[in-house]
């Protein structure tokens, strides 16, 4: 019989476990403005706007997520009177 080939893990630990204790942490995710849950949106876009979206995004040193999430609140502000 042959060898099972070996397992390969999506993250595995670095070698050096003192480069491993003094990695820097992920990024948080940031909670959503108004404190409550966020919900994920999915739209297509031609591969020429999603190139343009990310490289606007890249030169203002802000992620794609974070600046359409601005984008979207301001185009689409609360109704007045209704808290946020």
């Amino acid at each position: 019989m042959t060898k099972p080939a070996p397992r390969r893990c999506f993250a595995a630990r670095p070698a050096d476990p003192e480069s491993w204790i003094k990695a820097s942490e992920p990024p948080a995710i940031a909670p959503a403005q108004d404190g409550g849950f966020t919900a994920r949106l999915t739209i297509d876009v031609t591969p020429d706007l999603r190139g343009r979206i990310k490289i606007a995004a890249f030169q203002r040193g802000v992620t794609v997520a974070d600046m359409l999430r601005d984008l979207l609140a301001r185009e689409f502000p609360p109704p007045s009177g209704d808290p946020k």
